[in-house]
């Protein structure tokens, strides 16, 4: 693939980009899952049932 062709490829992609209608980012953006989880999948949600549960127990 010679620079050209690389080129041309990114331009396309970005006009794509720009082009694309703002409800679709917006729908895109609402199915992500939340960063904890995305970064460091289910230890998060295993910390947070833990720390609940210990919480419940000193009261």
């Amino acid at each position: 693939m010679s620079f050209n062709d690389y080129v041309k490829f990114v331009t396309q992609q970005v006009v794509l980009k720009l082009e694309e209608p703002k409800t679709e980012k917006a729908d895109r953006k609402a199915e992500r899952m939340p960063f904890p989880v995305r970064a460091f999948g289910m230890i998060p949600l295993g910390l947070s049932m833990f720390w609940r549960k210990r919480m419940k127990k000193r009261q």
